[in-house]
């Protein structure tokens, strides 16, 4: 099992923060975000991580190193231009193996347990299993709809046809397991995004894509106001040892 830490992007809602600095190395609690997602990875069992890499790609590189003293073997796809998160995906490709493996955001502190996520994946047969939650702003970030069992049967503004049954909302976590096969339902190259170009056509093919619940905690940070809070809350839930490197 592989990892792709998503550490591409350029944080612009964070500016001028961002303007020097990579998003993946805002500090949050004493850590880096990245740090976050590398242990919430590494904790799970999975030690062979991809990070991917654009704006100022570079420190990243030199923060992370090798990943060795984080317990890890980490390798770097680089982007020319920022390729999205479908696309940056596609292109590394050739770093992600012929098996399963699991992507995530570096922008976002999640303690999920990600061996039982892909237990739950491999027991679904899936070709992608979503982390999924319930949130008050879950209109705001786009509602995911499951049926029973939790195949999903509304991404966003697409349904799964011959969806049958009483579904239950969602939103997405940027946490996901995604079989090699999912491949056939992206471009070839290019910049594009996952849930608007490849779940849409997962869906319409019929394709097995299932959402996992999680309850635990999860704090984006994509705005001074998230950051804000992330510093304010965190701490306290630091000590509590349910956050990744607590243990």
């Amino acid at each position: 099992m592989r990892a792709m830490i998503l550490a591409a992007g350029e944080g612009r809602r964070l500016r001028p923060l961002t303007a020097t600095l990579p998003k993946a190395l805002v500090e949050v609690g004493g850590r880096t975000l990245v740090e976050y997602a590398l242990e919430t990875v590494t904790r799970s069992g999975i030690d062979d991580v991809i990070v991917n890499l654009h704006h100022h790609g570079e420190q990243i590189r030199a923060h992370l190193g090798d990943g060795r003293r984080f317990g890890a073997r980490i390798r770097y796809s680089e982007e020319t231009t920022l390729l999205g998160s479908g696309g940056g995906i596609v292109h590394a490709r050739g770093l992600l193996g012929d098996g399963p493996f699991v992507t995530l955001n570096a922008d976002t502190i999640v303690d999920v347990d990600l061996r039982a996520v892909v237990a739950f994946h491999e027991r679904k047969r899936a070709v992608a299993t979503l982390v999924l939650r319930k949130d008050p702003r879950m209109a705001e970030y786009g509602v995911i709809q499951t049926l029973a069992g939790g195949l999903v049967g509304r991404f966003l503004e697409h349904t799964r046809p011959n969806a049958v049954g009483p579904m239950e909302a969602f939103m997405y976590t940027g946490v996901q397991v995604l079989d090699p096969s999912i491949f056939r339902y992206m471009p070839a190259q290019g910049a594009f995004s996952i849930t608007e170009v490849t779940y849409p056509r997962m869906l319409a093919a019929d394709e097995p894509v299932f959402g996992y619940p999680f309850e635990g905690t999860w704090v984006t940070v994509g705005t001074p106001a998230e950051l804000e809070n992330a510093r304010r809350v965190l701490p306290a839930r630091l000590d509590s040892r349910k956050l990744p490197g607590l243990s």
